[in-house]
């Protein structure tokens, strides 16, 4: 008030006011002239200057003055009252509800106004509350139900039962308001030709039920030789004492999987396959039949690299990874008719070639010919990805995938009933967390189901492909549920370095069945990461979406305590009776756990502001490589520049937890601008350098290919190996450039 009434008293005692005008000076600088002379009075003459500093002169009468003071005063009033009316806070009623009762002093009737169309309220459970919920929502007697719901006789991909089950599903989703959708895709899956089935002679016919999609059709006749599991070590120690080339290998199943058994013999220049259930592995009847793939990657083989879309004609292409040779599977009792006619050298009983077949003198053979066809045909099916998603409040944008496959050679119960069920459970928990428990996840969360998941994670990789261009900066996490339970003694886990310490936060929250202690107490404590963690391997259905579309995933397993497989994968054995066996006929109890682990982690990864990836969990992993490389090929100079890489990634590892300790967690824009950078960090290993048609693995430490440092520190061929030395180097780099956070910030950081 004191500034207003010395405004007005300047504008009464004066009417001039001051010119500034630029005079020059004799010495040719310039300088500011105050003018307090109303130059309007004399004559129209204009005043000295430049018109662009100079105002308009003002005339004012008293009267012109008087009105304006007026004016004044009566706006200022007027803002007060209204200001001080706006600011009087309505009464409220001291209920914490949705209603609410306003006394306005006019005319009240006391009822409660309607829930207005807002944004939902900013609602944010403590940890403790949602993991309360989400533990008492998913109980065994649940489970006990959905199990039986989900219990198929038959559920091959492509099939009618595939079809009805996907619908089934996305009308389950449809009901749970999780706005569905599907995702369809036409590919080639091979089959058996009932009109040519496929045979093995050697003196008898055998016409086996069972089979290996991918196999290359062909009938090649050539020398029987026993090759262990198919090792390259087994096949190195065979060679040495037999010749491999044109042989037709005899081997058993187990310790790697199909496809690499039948990419070792190819390249030990055998002509073919056979492999089977050896009772040494396997304790199953000897007439089980046996299934698999043995594409040596993941997807449809016939578009590799791109997606099955809409029946589009692409130029005739095949994955690198499909085999050379053919390949089939055969019964033990057919394998072992085999073993007493081989002939040839006895195994040495220092080595683990014999197993346990009864009546069996196991010898490398060499001597006798045996006769191979395959015949298998490719059929085109229609196959559909089923979707629903709970939407984030925050970030809706970013997503963690929850996916199980749903199809299976047989009844599949391990395989895809356990896994489709805890899916389903899992969806239906957390729709009523945020529908009746006000749940406010921050990110949203994606419930997949896919199919072809038999034939290699061909629904899932298809999705990937599909999508790969935008599915790197919105996926944060895929969570594996195909194959949980196959017993209840321990547990084992695969997965990127990234989540190895949200694995151990999660053990220490789930009790094992039936026990009072924790997993993280029954798997060692401190010495957790020894028993459980595993390297992922390339059958696994994360895999493809760590190694080739670079996302933090991971793969776990309840499991007997003497093996980690479960003996009837693949065989039409797998059904609710072997598993109840395997888990004590605890299934539902062991199934209800392992549901809360995948839910536990979920909840973390979407209720948290920061992501509960952990960017320093790859320094160990990259530092071991790094240094394996160093040790072999340390005469080279470009090995010291990997070494230079990897402390760029531990200083932008360093950077990015110094970023986390000083920001102020509770601020969403400064949370997201982190989290970013913590998303860079598994794409940004993948090599850039390397065909995703030729290499789809294209991971730097997890991939499958010549570019990954493992590879590296094996190679001998120098020319090579200055080449991926210099790109691994440059790719590591990258990664640090990555995390590092904006352009400008690049070299302060590492």
């Amino acid at each position: 008030m004191e500034r207003i009434r010395s405004a007005f008293h300047s504008m009464m005692m004066s009417e001039r006011y001051s010119r500034f005008t630029l005079q020059p000076s004799e010495n040719g600088e310039r300088h500011a002239e105050v003018n307090l002379s109303d130059y309007a009075a004399e004559d129209g003459a204009e005043a000295p200057g430049s018109p662009s500093f100079r105002p308009e002169p003002q005339v004012h009468s008293r009267r012109t003055v008087a009105f304006v003071i007026l004016g004044t005063l009566i706006l200022f009033v007027a803002g007060y009252l209204i200001g001080y009316i706006s600011h009087q806070k309505p009464k409220v009623a001291s209920d914490c509800g949705q209603s609410v009762t306003v006394e306005t002093g006019g005319t009240n009737t006391g009822k409660p106004l309607p829930t207005q169309a807002v944004p939902p309220p900013d609602v944010s459970l403590s940890w403790k509350d949602v993991t309360q919920l989400l533990t008492d929502k998913l109980s065994s007697k649940a489970f006990e139900k959905t199990l039986k719901e989900f219990d198929l006789l038959s559920r091959a991909a492509g099939s009618e039962e595939d079809l009805n089950l996907a619908n089934r599903i996305f009308t389950t989703f449809k009901t749970l308001e999780m706005k569905p959708w599907t995702d369809i895709h036409y590919v080639q899956l091979p089959m058996p030709d009932s009109n040519n089935p496929n045979t093995v002679y050697f003196g008898s016919d055998v016409k086996p039920a069972g089979y290996l999609a991918y196999s290359k059709p062909d009938k090649v006749e050539g020398r029987l030789v026993y090759g262990n599991y198919g090792r390259q070590e087994d096949l190195d120690f065979v060679q040495g004492r037999v010749d491999l080339k044109g042989s037709v290998l005899l081997l058993r199943a187990g310790k790697i999987t199909f496809a690499q058994q039948v990419d070792n013999a190819a390249r030990m220049g055998a002509s073919a396959v056979l492999i089977y259930l050896d009772t040494e592995d396997y304790n199953l009847v000897t007439d089980t039949e046996l299934y698999g793939h043995v594409h040596l990657g993941s997807g449809d083989p016939y578009t590799p690299g791109f997606p099955s879309f809409n029946h589009t004609q692409f130029a005739t292409t095949e994955s690198a990874g499909l085999p050379k040779i053919p390949a089939q599977t055969i019964t033990a009792n057919t394998a072992a008719a085999l073993l007493r006619i081989i002939g040839g050298p006895e195994v040495d009983a220092s080595t683990d070639f014999k197993g346990e077949l009864k009546s069996v003198t196991y010898k490398l053979g060499g001597s006798r010919n045996i006769t191979v066809e395959v015949n298998n045909v490719l059929v085109n099916k229609e196959i559909h990805n089923v979707f629903g998603v709970i939407k984030g409040f925050t970030d809706p944008d970013r997503y963690v995938v929850l996916g199980a496959q749903r199809d299976a050679w047989g009844r599949g119960y391990t395989r895809a009933t356990v896994g489709t069920s805890v899916l389903m459970e899992l969806a239906n928990a957390f729709h009523e967390m945020v529908k009746k428990d006000e749940f406010r996840p921050r990110r949203s969360i994606i419930f997949a189901s896919w199919t072809a998941g038999e034939f290699g994670s061909v629904g899932a990789t298809e999705w990937l492909e599909g999508y790969m261009s935008s599915i790197d900066r919105s996926v944060f996490t895929y969570i594996n549920l195909d194959g949980v339970v196959m017993g209840c003694e321990s547990f084992v886990a695969s997965a990127s370095p990234l989540l190895h310490s949200l694995i151990e936060s999660t053990m220490k929250q789930v009790s094992m069945p039936r026990s009072a202690s924790s997993m993280y107490e029954a798997m060692g404590g401190n010495k957790w990461q020894t028993r459980v963690l595993r390297t992922m391997s390339m059958e696994d259905p994360a895999y493809p979406f760590l190694a080739f579309a670079g996302i933090p995933s991971i793969s776990f397993h309840f499991i007997p305590g003497n093996t980690e497989s479960y003996p009837y994968y693949g065989t039409s054995l797998d059904n609710m009776d072997h598993l109840n066996y395997q888990t004590n006929h605890r299934t539902s109890e062991v199934t209800a756990t392992a549901a809360r682990f995948a839910g536990l982690m979920t909840l973390r990864l979407v209720h948290d502001h920061l992501l509960s990836l952990d960017v320093s969990g790859y320094i160990g992993p990259i530092t071991k490589a790094v240094f394996q490389i160093y040790k072999q090929v340390n005469q080279l100079t470009q090995s010291g520049q990997l070494k230079d890489a990897r402390g760029s990634y531990v200083r932008a590892a360093d950077g990015i937890s110094k970023a986390i300790a000083n920001t102020d967690l509770t601020d969403k824009e400064a949370c997201r601008i982190l989290n970013d950078r913590i998303m860079r960090v598994e794409y940004s290993l993948l090599s850039p350098y390397v065909s995703v048609v030729e290499t789809p693995f294209r991971h730097l430490l997890l991939g499958h290919g010549s570019h990954t440092l493992a590879s590296i520190a094996e190679a001998k061929d120098m020319d090579k190996l200055r080449t991926q030395l210099a790109l691994a180097t440059c790719n590591l780099q990258g990664s640090a450039n990555a995390m590092a956070g904006n352009v400008w910030d690049i070299d302060d950081e590492i």
